[in-house]
């Protein structure tokens, strides 16, 4: 140790040292609100984020970002929903991390071939005899899939004409009423079961409840039914990677916060006051740019020739590992599923609103896709089901990311969508979403452990990004109070569901 740092150590000798592992969106809020909390202050406080690979490198950084006042838990997501628009308001949230309301709803709709070709319904008998323009032949071709096999020649056994759906098309296309005139049929009579249903221009009986006339950007008549789950007093969004991001730099801005690469490899517990005292970990060589004892205001020793070190400097551990927390504490019942997502590059992001879509998409006779679009400030983001097929990689490595997966959101993502099919993917990810796996709650799990002076914020589920802040501030105030004060936990405490002391052993 250098004499600067043996002086600076000595200098922070009596502060109390907190420990987050995880500089994920979780971790990265519980060091902010740390540092918000009225009795929080840098000349007594030091605070240090441990993070074995890159900030918010996971779910944090890869997911849709979608908030929303009906998250669950119900005691965690309407207060946390209101924080997140607080907070946009004070760091204009709409520059930072792109904050912004929008509508969310969700749709089923018929994706297969045969049924876009059925939907659209041009008799090419008809078609041939109006002097249908080349280009507006391409155009209705592209609304059949653009790489499907379907095309506009393949209705020529089209026996019926359709008025509504004749609509749809001319509105999608802005075809001209001349090169329309012979698709009309006014005898047709316009017939919609449900709420959404039929296959008119608006995806629904026009009489019933239309889409939105915003969202102009998905094939509308492909819709067969549809419903409101959110608007803009109830929904927001924002880019997660971009908010972590601007959250640890707030944190760090106190003076009293550090990042330190390394990946904590154990937990040191004092084997009379059964509290956790310490930690071992591995620093990252490479990204580090200050060596441990330099960046690190308590004492530290090495323990393997690999670089290993210890210290049992510590009053406080945070674990907020998310999927990888029960490679730290064996017992914890918190696994991952791997969710895959792609984000898209329209060609005019000036013609796509503000809207989420939760959908189930049609794709063959018994099967059915649910992909997730966001339309987000500068791109459209894709997410899919997830999986379990791999197990979880090292925390220090990458998720791993099946091409097919990405290919095939973007493939039925685009059929529903033509914005999305002539786009451009500009990356292609996939992350692990924290879950807990007990049949009695949903999580997550937050608040001290049955270890003393040992705390977890994990097993958010698809519901993290919503929930982080109100988890930084419960946590915030369950240090400094000894409680939690803005929201009731006592169902989501960690020692209700596993013995944290199985893997913290000094």
């Amino acid at each position: 140790m250098t004499d600067s740092a043996q002086k600076a150590a000595a200098q922070q000798q009596a502060k109390i040292e907190i420990a987050i592992v995880g500089a994920g969106i979780i971790g990265c809020c519980t060091a902010y609100y740390l540092t918000q909390h009225p009795d929080f202050s840098k000349d007594k406080y030091h605070i240090t984020v441990y993070e074995s690979n890159e900030v918010a490198c996971a779910a944090s950084g890869k997911a849709g970002g979608l908030l929303a006042n009906w998250a669950f838990p119900s005691q965690l997501g309407a207060l946390s929903f209101d924080m997140h628009r607080e907070l946009a308001e004070k760091y204009d949230g709409a520059k930072n991390w792109d904050y912004r309301a929008l509508d969310t709803i969700s749709l089923e709709a018929d994706i297969r071939d045969d049924s876009i070709a059925r939907k659209l319904h041009l008799a090419t008998s008809d078609v041939a005899q109006s002097g249908v323009s080349a280009g507006t032949k391409k155009s209705l071709n592209e609304m059949l899939g653009g790489n499907s096999n379907t095309s506009l020649s393949s209705l020529t056994s089209a026996e019926t004409n359709n008025s509504d759906m004749l609509s749809a098309i001319r509105d999608k296309l802005k075809i001209s009423e001349t090169d329309t005139d012979a698709f009309d049929d006014s005898d047709d009579e316009h017939s919609g079961t449900g709420h959404g249903s039929g296959s008119g221009a608006n995806g629904g009986s026009e009489s019933r409840n239309p889409l939105p006339d915003k969202l102009d950007w998905i094939q509308r008549e492909l819709v067969d039914d549809w419903s409101a789950i959110g608007d803009i007093k109830s929904t927001a969004q924002m880019h997660p990677l971009k908010f972590t991001r601007f959250m640890l730099d707030k944190a760090i801005e106190s003076g009293a916060v550090d990042l330190l690469y390394a990946k904590v490899t154990g937990l040191k517990v004092d084997e009379h006051t059964k509290k956790v005292v310490g930690l071992s970990f591995l620093p990252n060589k490479e990204k580090n740019h200050k060596s441990p004892n330099e960046i690190l205001s308590y004492r530290t020793e090495q323990i393997g020739d690999d670089g290993e070190l210890e210290t049992y400097d510590i009053d406080n551990v945070i674990v907020a590992m998310g999927p990888w927390t029960s490679k730290l504490l064996a017992d914890c019942p918190i696994s991952g599923l791997r969710a895959h997502s792609i984000t898209v590059q329209p060609e005019d992001m000036s013609k796509i609103s503000a809207f989420a879509m939760f959908t189930e998409l049609k794709v063959a006779d018994s099967e059915y896709f649910s992909p997730e679009i966001y339309a987000r400030r500068d791109e459209i983001y894709v997410c899919g089901e997830g999986d379990t097929l791999l197990d979880l990689p090292d925390p220090t490595k990458d998720s791993p990311i099946d091409e097919n997966k990405c290919e095939e959101l973007f493939k039925y993502a685009g059929k529903l969508s033509q914005s999305i099919a002539h786009g451009r993917t500009t990356l292609k990810q996939a992350c692990y979403l924290p879950v807990l796996n007990v049949p009695t709650s949903s999580g997550p799990l937050i608040g001290e452990t049955n270890v003393g002076s040992l705390y977890l914020a994990s097993g958010h589920s698809c519901w993290g990004i919503n929930n982080s802040v109100l988890t930084g501030k419960i946590l915030a105030e369950v240090i400094f109070d000894g409680k939690a004060k803005s929201a009731p936990i006592d169902k989501l405490e960690p020692k209700i569901f596993f013995d944290a002391s199985v893997t913290a052993r000094p």
